[in-house]
């Protein structure tokens, strides 16, 4: 995502108008690279979320609670807290031309600033006090940029000032013929000439600018009218500079891919109600959403490494169930010594004989330091220890299997998750089940652990959805009824589901539209299609020894429904 100048112009007017002068309440971290802070203004509280991403950098009002994404602050976010909390927000504004934004917080210690540079691969946040940074987000030393340092403890130095270009206001169709004139060959594109040659003319903007002269965004200058090209730049810039803003953003098969704050004609156009409401959509579409992303990256990896290690380990175990051929080998070996005994020699190292008289000779290898009865006693005593690892495979791979079913789910748990003590569940059922590698973590903060989602559907019914396996466990065993109707996605780890049977016929239009919800919060999730069982509680049992949430169940009926989240029973 690529902010352009004036889309930066939009956000600070709509900031001013919004959170100036606002009680700076609280710092979130949300995650290595941006910080939000909770701001109570004009009787309403609101979240301004601010990051350094280089590859999205933004700024903008987001429509919900932040929620923390780090188990502990960055440097910079201790700093806010110090400077920043319980301060008085004075200012926002826009350095002229520049894809930045300063905002200004009257603290306890006196007036910082909280610079956001916004421009994509060089995007910082930082933290200023009468000139000097005190920390940033992306620490830029001297062998990255001896111009600008980025460091605490040095002054702030602006980014270089814009020298050469056009200014928008002044620009006359004259200034747009010597434009297309320049062009290096005929074939240049005319949408590459404008920027870095008029202030604050972004990709996008020329983009559109040439589409609507031309009516196509590809048009070289030399097929260029400059008289149309500087009728399109006025019908496209004019508003811009008197600050009309129109935010929306730009479709490509009905995929957000551009913010502006003026109408796009080159793409599906869609207004938002502001320029924050059209940033947070396009992240959205982007997968930007679960701010846990990073915490829960850690946590993922060490399931894969427990998956790939039980994995392994079942496999070897159904082999070594195959090698019932090799049990019954070391048994006819002990026999045919006792049978042989008498005709071994002093010194023999191989035996050859036949145990049945239709299959072949077995070679039977000796100690010649030991006696033919002592050789057999050895293969009987291999025996006997290889029949008992032998009995025990069956409940091994049993219980690796639900080991592993068990593990999965967590997965599911850790996709789910929306806050960090549900990730740290995930994180405790691991240590105590002995898969987390190194010490303990301690026990992490923030937020609560959500019950149970409860959905009404249209017709009244009660419906129980359990998003993890500590929910799955309470919806099943701790709320349910026996003839309640219970949901599970077929032979994947997922959400339990409960319909509360209130004395009338459940209809299976009902029964399909709550299989769409639990096969969404599934290992389905994605598929467009997806099986679901359903039976009664009273069916279902919990498989001993295995984790919670982990069950049996019988006289089920299935349905094949298009996974869908819990809006399709409202």
């Amino acid at each position: 995502m690529n902010l352009d100048v004036f889309a930066i112009s939009a956000l600070v007017n709509e900031l001013a108008a919004t959170i100036v002068d606002g009680r700076v309440q609280d710092i979130i971290d949300v995650d290595e690279l941006s910080v939000g802070l909770e701001i109570y203004a004009r009787g309403m509280r609101r979240y301004l979320i601010l990051s350094a991403d280089a590859a999205s950098p933004r700024a903008h009002l987001f429509s919900a609670k932040l929620r923390r994404g780090l188990p502990k602050p960055t440097q910079l976010g201790l700093l806010m807290r110090r400077y920043v909390r319980g301060g008085r927000l004075i200012r926002v504004r826009q350095p002229a031309w520049e894809r930045a934004i300063a905002v200004t917080i009257d603290g306890r210690e006196g007036a910082v600033s909280l610079i956001a540079e916004l421009m994509p691969r060089r995007a910082n946040l930082l933290l200023v006090q009468s000139g000097v940074i005190l920390d940033c987000l992306n620490r830029v030393g001297p062998d990255r940029n001896r111009y600008r340092l980025s460091l605490p403890n040095h002054d702030y130095v602006p980014p270089p000032p814009l020298a050469g270009q056009l200014e928008p206001s002044r620009l006359t169709e004259a200034d747009i013929a010597q434009l297309l004139a320049s062009a290096d060959k005929d074939s240049q594109l005319t949408r590459r000439l404008l920027p870095g040659r008029i202030l604050g003319m972004s990709p996008l903007l020329a983009k559109e600018i040439v589409f609507r002269a031309t009516g196509d965004p590809r048009t070289s200058a030399r097929d260029t009218d400059g008289a149309a090209l500087y009728a399109a730049f006025c019908e496209v810039v004019a508003p811009l500079l008197r600050s009309e803003w129109q935010p929306g953003i730009g479709r490509e098969n009905e995929v957000p891919v551009e913010v502006s704050v003026f109408p796009l004609r080159h793409l599906d156009w869609q207004p938002c109600d502001s320029t924050s409401a059209a940033i947070e959509t396009l992240m959205a579409s982007f997968g930007s959403a679960d701010a846990y992303e990073p915490a829960k990256r850690s946590v993922r990896v060490a399931l894969d490494e427990v998956k790939a290690k039980l994995g392994a380990k079942l496999a070897a175990l159904r082999r070594s169930k195959r090698d019932a051929a090799e049990l019954e080998r070391l048994r006819q070996s002990g026999e045919l010594l006792l049978a042989y005994q008498y005709t071994i020699a002093d010194g023999q190292r191989e035996l050859r004989a036949q145990y049945d008289v239709d299959a072949p000779a077995l070679h039977i290898k000796l100690d010649p330091e030991r006696s033919p009865l002592d050789n057999a006693r050895d293969y009987f005593r291999r025996y006997e220890k290889a029949k008992s690892a032998l009995d025990a495979v069956p409940a091994l791979i049993a219980e690796t299997s639900r080991e592993l079913d068990y593990i999965e789910q967590l997965e599911i748990d850790l996709r789910n998750a929306s806050n960090w003590p549900e990730i740290d569940d995930v994180i405790q059922s691991l240590q105590s089940r002995g898969h987390w590698r190194g010490k303990p973590l301690q026990r992490l903060g923030g937020g609560g652990r959500e019950g149970p989602l409860r959905v009404v559907s249209r017709d009244g019914y009660v419906i129980f959805v359990g998003r993890n396996s500590r929910q799955n466990d309470a919806v099943t065993f701790k709320g349910a009824k026996p003839q309640d109707v219970w949901l599970h996605a077929r032979d994947v780890p997922g959400a339990h589901v409960v319909i509360r049977n209130d004395g009338r016929r459940i209809k299976a239009e009902l029964i399909a539209e709550a299989a769409a919800v639990a096969a969404h919060y599934s290992k389905l999730r994605d598929d467009s299609r997806a099986q679901v069982d359903y039976t009664r509680v009273k069916y279902v049992k919990a498989i001993k020894g295995a984790g919670p949430g982990m069950v049996t169940y019988r006289n089920e009926r299935s349905v094949t429904v298009r996974p869908q989240d819990e809006s399709v029973l409202k």
